[in-house]
């Protein structure tokens, strides 16, 4: 008789962890293990082992949706942040109704709603699998996987019925919230073609219209980003403030709520209880590209901003550039972090900075054509090409860049950040006339941003 089959959804060869704690090791041989710990548990189980990798050559995408549809069980290893991973353990829950086991290494930290399903913990410490490592995973995982093999998927879990016969009525009723939603993004939009000078206002009466706690999730985050997006002055950060302390506290403690608590308590002035609250945040819910880049914003403005101790500057200029380095590692296409590494490396100005300088432009500059030929929705996209300009000291495209910067009505806090950028960059550059031609293109877009003082 044929055995029922497990297949394995999990990466493949040494794969580096990008975690930040002193538990994880910096790489892990995901080979080893899946052989030295993954299938002899799996054999303990009575299945036979198959990972998508042991096939000879490129399996295709047909290939792969067989095999999670029709295996008896699924094993994903949700560790590291691997993308094809997420989306195979998609299908799986939506095809099938059990069967479907997810696993981590002890101190990992799953990406976005993952984090809330229960998983079977391994303690991981060393990426080099040897056998006393592997029998220790075995202990762990085989009563695990025993227990939640026959767990339902939260796709029939959440939708009763699902996927013939959904309730009508609760149809109905999604499709009641899903106007309404509707009714309010168009509010959202209406707010955003506002003048500036007005967004603030008609903001708070949208966020009293709904109400604390709002119809829903993608609510309380749309009206979050209205209201940061339509800050005219420093007072009105506290404006956001208010409105994410008065939320619910499944809300508050939401990491993206949480984030974007912390830029706005730097924005106030508080940057040191920001970086307390951001340093928190990836102990419990794990790094992103987004979280390092906010630590290197605010310890880059601590730099700036320290006159007295250049000791001191020194140090928060190297804490600025570990957790853009940092960023930048997770993902070459986030752009934000690689952009601000130049001009601190040329300020750094120590052994192989230079160098490092040009690579993190050259990975910049790549991201931003990259994300402008992909056509994606970014107000940072042009603001940040046009900072990179500017390190370049390429007049001509900053130029044009400006010009579409300021076409796009950017935020204003925004341009304030990027023309702060600037104002370093212009002093980095040593061809007089180049640096005329860039000073004059930071003046004239503060002056049509309504900013009183250009990048000169």
């Amino acid at each position: 008789m044929l055995k029922p089959i497990c297949f394995a959804i999990m990466p493949y060869g040494r794969k580096r962890t990008q975690a930040d704690t002193a538990h994880a090791p910096g790489e892990i041989d995901f080979n080893a293990l899946w052989d030295l710990a993954y299938v002899p548990a799996i054999q303990a189980l009575g299945y036979e082992p198959v990972r998508a990798d042991q096939d000879t050559g490129s399996m295709i995408v047909t290939q792969m949706l067989e095999r999670i549809f029709y295996a008896d069980l699924v094993l994903a290893d949700m560790t590291i942040p691997n993308g094809n991973v997420y989306y195979e353990v998609g299908i799986r829950h939506a095809a099938t109704r059990t069967g479907c086991v997810l696993l981590a290494a002890d101190w990992s930290q799953p990406l976005f709603d993952v984090a809330q399903m229960r998983t079977v913990r391994y303690p991981l410490s060393t990426g080099n699998i040897d056998n006393d490592t592997a029998q220790r995973i075995q202990e762990c995982i085989v009563p695990g996987i025993r227990a939640l093999a026959n767990g339902e998927s939260p796709m029939f879990s959440a939708i009763s019925g699902f996927p013939d016969k959904p309730e009508p009525a609760l149809a109905t009723t999604m499709k009641q919230q899903m106007m309404d939603l509707a009714v309010f993004q168009s509010a959202v939009r209406n707010v955003r073609q506002l003048p500036r000078e007005e967004r603030m206002e008609a903001a708070q009466e949208l966020v009293k219209e709904h109400g604390v706690p709002p119809l829903m999730a993608s609510v309380v985050f749309a009206l979050l980003l209205l209201l940061r997006d339509s800050m005219n002055q420093k007072a009105d950060w506290s404006k956001l403030l208010d409105f994410i302390d008065q939320l619910p506290q499944e809300y508050r403690e939401k990491p993206e709520v949480r984030a974007q608590r912390a830029f706005a308590v730097s924005q106030t002035g508080d940057v040191q209880d920001a970086i307390n609250q951001l340093e928190g945040l990836v102990a419990i819910a794990g790094p992103s590209a987004e979280r390092f880049g906010l630590l290197g914003g605010r310890y880059k403005r601590l730099y700036n901003e320290e006159t007295g101790d250049s000791k001191r500057q020194s140090r928060l200029r190297d804490k600025a550039i570990e957790y853009y380095e940092r960023g930048m590692d997770l993902d070459f296409n986030e752009y934000y972090c690689s952009s601000n590494l130049p001009r601190l490396y040329r300020e750094r100005n120590g052994d192989g900075d230079l160098k490092r300088a040009h690579t993190a432009a050259v990975l910049a500059n790549a991201a931003c054509d990259r994300a402008f030929r992909r056509g994606v929705t970014d107000e940072w996209l042009r603001p940040t090409w046009l900072a990179l300009a500017f390190d370049d000291g390429n007049a001509d495209l900053a130029e044009d860049l400006a010009k579409k910067v300021a076409n796009e009505d950017v935020a204003r806090w925004k341009i304030e950040s990027v023309l702060a950028d600037l104002r370093v960059s212009l002093r980095l550059v040593a061809d007089e006339a180049q640096r005329a031609r860039l000073s004059a293109v930071a003046d004239g877009l503060a002056a049509q941003s309504g900013l009183e003082n250009g990048a000169t």
